[in-house]
C-alpha cells in the first residue's frame, strides 16, 4: 500500500506544491489535508493515515498543539514537522510533542521524500547537522528544571549507553559515533536501541530532549561534569 499522507498548512498554495511532489511517487497518496490544526483533528477522525506533514504557525490551533494531540491518540499517525526555522521558535516545542523531526519548508523534493518514508518506517528524520543547530537556538529556551543528571531514569543506563546517549544529543550518527568510540556501527545501532528501551523513549530526537531537559547535556557544551 502506498503511504497515506496528510498536509495541514494553511498556505493552499504551499499544500499544492507538496501534493503535486507526492502524487508523482508511486509508494506515497495524499488522502487528506487540512488549513489550521482544528481542521486537521477533526478530518482525521474520519481518515485513515500514515504521516501527517505539519505546518507550525496556522490559525485556530498551531502546529505544536495539534500534534501534542495527535500523539496522545492510540496508535497516532507519524507526524513530520515543516518550520521556516528562522522565524519559528515553536520547532523544539513540536518534537517534544511528539513529532518525529522536522524539515525546512525550502527542504529539495528528494530529501522530503525520504524523510516522509523514514518517518513511515519509524525513524527520525532529523539530520545531525540540523540537530546540532537547532540545539544551538533552541534548547536555552527550555525551562529550568532543576533536574540533575544523575536522574533515576539516566541511572539505568551503563556507562557506554550514557556516553553514547550524550553524542546521540550531540547530533552525531552511528557511523561517527562508532569512529568516536572505537566500535562498530552495529554495536552503537544496539547501544542506541536499550538506551531507548531503558528510558522508554520513541526515537532519537526524544533522546535528544531528555538529555538537554536532565542537565545531560547543555546546549553549546559537552556533557555535563
Amino acid at each position: 500500500m502506498p503511504i497515506r499522507v496528510m498536509l495541514v498548512d494553511d498556505q493552499v498554495l504551499l499544500r499544492t506544491g507538496f501534493r503535486m511532489v507526492l502524487a508523482a511517487q508511486p509508494d506515497m497518496e495524499v488522502v487528506a489535508e487540512a488549513g489550521d490544526g482544528v481542521e486537521a483533528l477533526e478530518v482525521l477522525r474520519g481518515a485513515d493515515v500514515d504521516v501527517v506533514l505539519m505546518d507550525v504557525r496556522m490559525p485556530k490551533l498551531d502546529g505544536v498543539e495539534t500534534t501534542r494531540r495527535i500523539c496522545s491518540d492510540p496508535n497516532p499517525p507519524k507526524v513530520l514537522i515543516l518550520t521556516t526555522f528562522d522565524l519559528d521558535e515553536y520547532a523544539f516545542s513540536g518534537l517534544k510533542a511528539g513529532a518525529s523531526g522536522f524539515m525546512l519548508k525550502d527542504v529539495p523534493p528528494a530529501e522530503l521524500l525520504a524523510a516522509i518514508r523514514a518517518v513511515h518506517s519509524g525513524d527520525a528524520v532529523v539530520a545531525p547537522s540540523t540537530t546540532r543547530r537547532l540545539l544551538d537556538r533552541f534548547a536555552p529556551m527550555l525551562p529550568s528544571s532543576g533536574k540533575e543528571p544523575q536522574l533515576a531514569e539516566l541511572a539505568r543506563l551503563t556507562d557506554r549507553e550514557r556516553e553514547v546517549m550524550i553524542l546521540v544529543a550531540h547530533g552525531l550518527s552511528n557511523g561517527e559515533i562508532a569512529a568516536r568510540l572505537v566500535l562498530s556501527e552495529a554495536t552503537v545501532k544496539t547501544h542506541v536501541g536499550r538506551i531507548l528501551t531503558k528510558l522508554n523513549l520513541r526515537d532519537r530526537v526524544q533522546v535528544v530532549v531528555l538529555a538537554y531537559e536532565t542537565g545531560l547535556v547543555r546546549a553549546g557544551g559537552g556533557g555535563a561534569a
